[in-house]
C-alpha cells in the first residue's frame, strides 16, 4: 500500500563531495535488514549541501520554515524486500537553520538533525559559471562547502557514477538494533553541470567524529553539482528483524 506524501519541498542546487572509506566505519550506522551499496567495490559517504525551498509539511507551510539550507552526510544502502532489491541512503548527520525541523525528522523518522546557524550564497561568474557556498557554524567558526560549477545542464547518464550517487530513492534509518524505519522519496531524474572547483572547510571530528577525519580531510574521489527538482517523502514504515540479521554481508550491486 502506498503511503501518504509527508512533506514536499524543492531540493536545490545540491553540491555532493564524495569521498571513499572503509566500509568497518560505516558498521555502526547501518540498520538492521540492509547492506552497503558499492559502487565499483567501493564505500562512498557524501558531503551535501543544498537548499530547501516551498517546504511543506503535511501540506502546510510552517512560517520562517519554508525556505533554508541543509548540509548532511550520507552513504548508500541496499534493502532487499523480498522481490527486489531498494537502493537507498543512510545520513549519518543532516544540519538545518531550523528548530522544528529538526525535531519533527529526528522523532518521526529516527533522523540525525542538529541545528546550527547557517547561510548560504549564489555568484553568478562572467564565464557562464555559478559558484555555490553553504556555511554552517560551529564553535564559533564557519564551516564551508561549495563549488563552481557550469551553467550548461546535462542529464544524467545511465551506469554513471552520477546515476549511482544521485538516484537513490528511498531512506533508511535504525530504530533500533533490530527495526528499520524505511521511506520513500520521490522526484525525477536531476539534471546535472560540470564542477570546476571545490571548498569543504569543516571542523570533521567535532561534527562526525575521529573515524571520518583522515578520509574526509583527503581529496574527494568526485564531485558533482545537480540543479535539483520538486521532492516528494512519503511516510514511513518501521521494518522489523532478528537479532543480527542485515548487518554482516556487505556485498556489491
Amino acid at each position: 500500500m502506498t503511503k501518504g506524501i509527508f512533506l514536499k519541498a524543492e531540493w536545490n542546487n545540491l553540491v555532493m563531495l564524495n569521498y571513499e572509506v572503509d566500509p568497518f566505519i560505516l558498521k555502526p550506522y547501518l540498520p538492521a535488514g540492509t547492506e552497503l551499496d558499492l559502487y565499483e567495490g567501493k564505500a562512498l559517504v557524501s558531503m551535501v549541501g543544498f537548499l530547501f525551498n516551498n517546504t511543506r509539511v503535511l501540506g502546510i507551510k510552517w512560517p520562517f520554515h519554508v525556505d533554508f539550507e541543509e548540509v548532511n552526510l550520507r552513504f548508500y544502502v541496499r534493502y532487499f524486500d523480498g522481490m527486489a532489491h531498494k537502493r537507498g541512503a543512510v545520513f549519518i548527520s543532516e544540519i538545518v537553520p531550523k528548530h522544528v525541523i529538526a525535531v519533527i525528522a529526528n522523532a518521526l523518522y529516527k533522523e540525525h538533525y542538529r541545528r546550527l546557524p547557517m547561510r548560504h550564497s549564489v555568484k553568478h561568474l562572467g564565464d557562464n559559471r555559478t559558484s555555490f557556498l553553504y556555511e554552517w557554524k560551529l564553535n564559533n567558526r564557519w564551516n564551508k562547502l561549495g563549488a563552481t560549477v557550469s551553467n550548461k545542464l546535462t542529464p544524467i547518464q545511465p551506469g554513471s557514477a552520477e546515476e549511482f550517487i544521485l538516484e537513490h530513492y528511498w531512506g533508511y534509518n535504525s530504530w533500533s538494533d533490530t527495526t528499520t524505519m524505511e521511506y520513500q522519496v520521490e522526484h525525477i531524474s536531476w539534471q546535472i553541470s560540470k564542477v570546476s572547483d571545490y571548498v569543504f572547510e569543516a571542523d570533521i571530528a567535532s561534527l562526525y567524529g575521529d573515524a571520518f577525519t583522515p578520509y574526509l580531510t583527503g581529496k574527494p574521489v568526485s564531485v558533482f553539482f545537480a540543479r535539483g527538482s520538486e521532492i516528494g517523502v512519503r511516510m514511513g514504515d518501521k521494518l522489523s528483524f532478528k537479532q543480527d540479521v542485515g548487518k554482516q554481508v556487505i556485498r556489491e550491486r
